[in-house]
């Protein structure tokens, strides 16, 4: 149990912890507290704002909309890692949730995650979550596929970890909206278990100090749906014709572009390959591209041919710079065409800003 904290203690904690914060004109005196409590605080809710480009989601955010008026959290955390505080009490942000989750984030007593909820708002057992938790609307689409932007991640960690070093709270103290109330699902696109755990490491730094992991790697998984022939003497790029997974949305569909930079990633492509004669050899290497054209070649891997089918997996690992893109290429050594009876890319794919 905590008395929330000022406008001006909450402004000092946020950047003692690193953040870029960002005050809306009116936002010390903008809440909801006119309509119900606004205390005591217990902890920090992660939202996602359903947002896609273009939208004024910091305004959105400050004044809400018809059906719900803002604010509708205690301030946006937007793409470029800016927190925008909105909001400085009551905020239309948890609405009601189960009482069972909130007296184990007030305890801290639940294991990787708190019991599962069985309220919303409105039903039987429901609390009031907006007098009770902080709240970051956190831009994104919330469809599962919407990247989070390290720079973003980070600042959501450390705007959650100020506000938790400031009450003297641990990292349990800061859960999900989908652990709040079993009508939701975000925040969509990262686990808060994961997210749980960045908090701790930033608490156990002094203030500021925390900078992060490695960004979340995004995975792209591609594949060739059926085999085409490789005809000898030419450097020929592998089009990717199936798509399971591309997170990072750098690969155009039936295209040969894999990842773009700026980012690094690490991998590996397996290649089947048949009528390649016992002994001869198809070359695979890396290109770095500049829109349509060929800027760099990396090392070559060499693939041996066995007299039947051929089978290799050639590693993928390397730094994009921006503007850049990569494809995989193959040359066919041999005197006659062999088949690519299939390739499969798997990634993992870690963006830069």
């Amino acid at each position: 149990m905590a008395t929330p904290l000022t406008a001006a203690r909450l402004v000092a904690a946020l950047k003692a912890e690193g953040c870029a914060v960002h005050e809306v004109g009116g936002w010390r005196t903008n809440n909801r507290n006119h309509k119900g409590p606004w205390g005591p605080v217990h902890g920090v809710m992660i939202h996602h704002t359903v947002t896609g480009p273009g939208t004024a989601v910091v305004e959105l955010i400050y004044h809400g909309h018809s059906a719900l008026p803002g604010p509708l959290a205690t301030g946006c955390i937007t793409k470029d890692g800016v927190v925008h505080l909105t909001g400085n009490g009551r905020a239309n942000h948890a609405g009601g949730g189960d009482g069972d989750v909130l007296n184990a984030v007030i305890g801290e007593s639940y294991g990787t995650y708190p019991p599962a909820t069985q309220e919303h708002d409105g039903s039987a057992g429901a609390v009031d979550g907006n007098a009770r938790f902080y709240g970051w609307e956190c831009e994104n689409k919330g469809d599962g596929k919407d990247p989070w932007p390290s720079v973003q991640y980070i600042a959501i960690v450390k705007a959650t970890a100020a506000i938790c070093r400031a009450h003297g709270w641990g990292p349990k103290s800061a859960i999900g909206h989908l652990e709040w109330s079993d009508w939701k699902v975000d925040p969509r696109g990262f686990d808060m278990a994961d997210f749980r755990r960045d908090v701790a490491d930033a608490l156990a730094l002094p203030a500021g100090l925390w900078e992060g992991e490695d960004p979340m790697p995004q995975y792209v998984n591609l594949g060739v749906s059926k085999g085409y022939r490789l005809a000898p003497g030419a450097w020929d790029s592998v089009e990717f014709t199936t798509e399971w997974a591309d997170e990072t949305g750098d690969h155009a569909t039936g295209g040969s572009v894999f990842a773009r930079g700026p980012a690094r990633f690490s991998g590996s492509v397996s290649l089947h390959i048949d009528g390649l004669p016992a002994g001869a050899v198809v070359q695979a290497r890396m290109s770095e591209y500049q829109g349509d054209q060929h800027r760099a070649d990396h090392p070559i891997h060499e693939i041996v041919g066995t007299g039947g089918g051929t089978f290799a997996v050639v590693p993928l690992t390397k730094r994009l710079p921006s503007g850049r893109s990569m494809r995989i290429r193959l040359l066919n050594q041999a005197a006659v065409p062999v088949t690519v009876a299939s390739a499969v890319l798997t990634v993992l794919v870690w963006k830069e800003s």
